[in-house]
């Protein structure tokens, strides 16, 4: 018997609308890479590029735990290629900022996710 809230998009079409709906939900100028994980038809994994002149890459897992809600995971932070230290306040603040950004992308895509 298959659980009443689970998610009723495939990952094809879920990536599709992430990678629609993401660009409005970070800072301007920031980019955003959404791939399907290969490994878990209900995650997806987004790279956060920064703006400007630092160069940050951010990786996330994002997991659908049902149809509306999110978990989300800090995979790597990197700059210019180099894994870096993401305890810092700087980056930790960063990190805060993009996973709200995240769970706003997932709350936008609601009507598609609930069905």
């Amino acid at each position: 018997m298959a659980k009443k809230d689970e998610l009723q998009l495939d990952q094809r079409q879920l990536t599709e609308a992430w990678e629609n709906t993401l660009p409005e939900r970070i800072h301007h100028g920031d980019h955003a890479v959404v791939k399907a994980d290969e490994a878990d038809e209900r995650s997806l994994r987004v790279t956060i590029r920064t703006a400007g002149h630092q160069q940050y890459d951010f990786d996330f897992l994002v997991t659908y735990v049902d149809s509306r809600e999110v978990a989300v995971r800090l995979v790597d932070v990197e700059k210019a290629g180099v894994s870096v230290d993401e305890r810092t306040e700087p980056i930790q603040q960063l990190i805060q900022d993009y996973t709200r950004h995240l769970h706003e992308c997932a709350q936008a895509l609601h009507h598609l996710t609930h069905a």
